[in-house]
């Protein structure tokens, strides 16, 4: 069920357990729905990511350094190598989970990807207009 929403100026945000179940991949009550498309389009949206990835690959790395048989040394590379190897894998799918993310909390598929899109442009010619201030407005050319 895919239904518009528009994200409010300051969605609530959810408690540290409704958070643990969302980083897990969990649905958010639909009153959050407002904060989880803030928080995967505005500034800063990858590291948020990958802070929820370690959550999801901290149990894994807890096993491996608490219950596997061997050298302390042993368990560390190994703990050390799946953590990096998940997150090499988080962040090879990173656009497409976060679209994920989105489209649970209710938004049409590409909502969140749109929304970076246009900051990014707004900030490409936020800089544009900086550096070439005769361009103010976007008058004149670069021809």
């Amino acid at each position: 069920m895919r239904t518009k929403h528009e994200a409010s100026p300051s969605p609530a945000r959810p408690t540290p357990w409704q958070w643990l179940r969302y980083a897990f991949g969990g649905r958010l009550p639909r009153a959050l729905s407002g904060w989880v498309l803030s928080d995967t389009t505005r500034t800063g949206w990858v590291r948020r990511h990958l802070a929820r990835s370690v959550v999801q690959l901290s149990p894994l790395v807890a096993l491996c350094l608490l219950v596997v048989p061997v050298e302390v040394a042993y368990r560390l590379t190994a703990a050390l190598g799946g953590l990096l190897v998940g997150l090499m894998y988080s962040v090879a799918f990173m656009v497409e989970t976060t679209e994920h993310r989105v489209a649970k909390a209710g938004y049409p598929a590409g909502t969140a990807a749109r929304l970076r899109e246009e900051r990014a442009e707004r900030s490409r010619a936020a800089r544009v207009e900086q550096r070439f201030p005769y361009r103010v407005g976007g008058s004149g050319s670069f021809d």
